[in-house]
């Protein structure tokens, strides 16, 4: 039996769309996950690191390498000075870092503000850690964040701010003006910032990611969030981090030994190597790659009679349905997999106040090989011809 606190969230609709879109042999443009491997020197450092013995428990914060790994990364790329032993804990993935920030952070009763669409786990989490979700609509197509509204999110209740940018499902990059609007609520009303930051270095068109952390005054109330399954396609892994001010890395990390205890060994291992090796040159490929598949799947859905929003960063697009069908998002989502062979998420799932703006939209992914994108769009192609499917 399935506790009252999570009963009302059901199945993951990432699960659902995966089986189905398996049933059917369908193309899986739903689950964000490459259907190609990382570098193949990443998989050789783990397979090292296994025949090397590394294959005991690590230290809960992480392994010394990576850690100091990860803050050489920050210090890098953002100019944020990191101590290695007290301000960065390493956990397995983000999904479970930003869980576990909630459940150091929350007390029961305590309200966490969500940009909606957002990613399903996280008004799940609050559920479990006894809070309860504010949310603030990012609309489609610009996704403009309304901060009237944002404003009257905030209540002496507010104990955390979740920031997702790059933003899953939008592709929304958060701009510093908006950043600075979202630290002014933040700071006026003592409220901790969790910035899942996983989609940090695919943003396409000169857009850049901003760091939450770097913004005036918010170093000591961000928790940084991010992980190496997105960036060096290995989903599958699960190594994620949270950094920060020592007191927000205790936090998070108080959860993580009770949840997991440590990430995989000789994945840690393996990354710390990934982190040091891979880097500019290497996103800067990768930037370009996926631009390179952003274009062909919008092209190919606007093809087929969608409205597309050009995403700014992430490997997803959302795209709206309402001149194909009048069908919802979750009728029409089934309806790809059955009848056309393209799976997409129905997004719906992805907002509490506004279902009904979700409930027009798909979220397609285009971390896939370009073969596997121009075979979907093909399949695609005969939805806006009359008769067709």
């Amino acid at each position: 039996m399935v506790s009252a606190r999570l009963a009302p969230f059901g199945a993951s609709v990432f699960s659902e769309m995966t089986a189905l879109a398996n049933a059917h042999g369908a193309i899986n443009l739903a689950q964000g996950f490459p259907d190609f491997d990382g570098p193949p020197e990443i998989v050789e450092a783990a397979a090292a690191a296994l025949r090397a013995g590394h294959n005991q428990y690590a230290r809960s914060m992480g392994r010394p390498e990576l850690v100091a790994a990860i803050a050489g990364k920050m210090k890098r790329h953002y100019g944020l000075d990191l101590d290695p032993s007290s301000e960065v804990t390493v956990g397995c993935g983000a999904t479970e870092m930003v869980a576990a920030a909630l459940l150091g952070l929350l007390e029961p009763g305590d309200e966490v503000v969500l940009f909606e669409p957002f990613y399903d786990s996280y008004p799940a989490v609050v559920a479990l850690a006894g809070g309860t979700v504010r949310c603030c609509t990012l609309r489609f197509p610009d996704f403009a964040v309304d901060l009237d509204a944002l404003a009257r999110c905030f209540t002496r209740r507010t104990r955390a701010l979740v920031l997702n940018s790059p933003h899953n499902p939008s592709g929304k990059v958060f701009t510093p003006a908006e950043l600075d609007a979202v630290a002014d609520l933040c700071r006026a009303h003592d409220v901790v910032v969790i910035a899942d930051e996983v989609y940090e270095h695919l943003t396409f068109d000169g857009h850049a990611h901003v760091p939450m952390a770097t913004r005036p005054g918010m170093r000591d109330r961000t928790l940084t969030i991010s992980s190496t399954g997105k960036t060096y396609s290995l989903t599958g892994w699960k190594v994620g981090w949270a950094v920060g001010p020592a007191p927000l890395v205790a936090a998070a990390q108080a959860a993580h030994q009770f949840l997991t205890f440590c990430a995989a060994t000789p994945l840690q291992v393996a990354m710390a190597a990934a982190i040091e090796r891979f880097d500019g040159d290497y996103f800067a490929g990768l930037r370009a790659a996926y631009a390179a598949r952003r274009d062909l799947l919008v092209s190919g859905l606007a093809e087929a009679g969608f409205e597309v929003a050009v995403p700014a960063g992430t490997y997803f697009v959302l795209a709206g349905f309402g001149g194909l069908t009048s069908d919802d998002d979750r009728t029409f989502a089934r309806r790809l997999v059955e009848s056309v062979g393209v799976a997409a998420i129905p997004p719906s799932a992805f907002y509490r106040d506004a279902r009904d703006e979700g409930a027009r939209l798909l979220r397609f992914a285009f971390c896939k090989r370009e073969e596997t994108l121009r075979a979907a769009c093909e399949r695609l192609r005969g939805l806006g011809v009359p008769g067709g499917p």
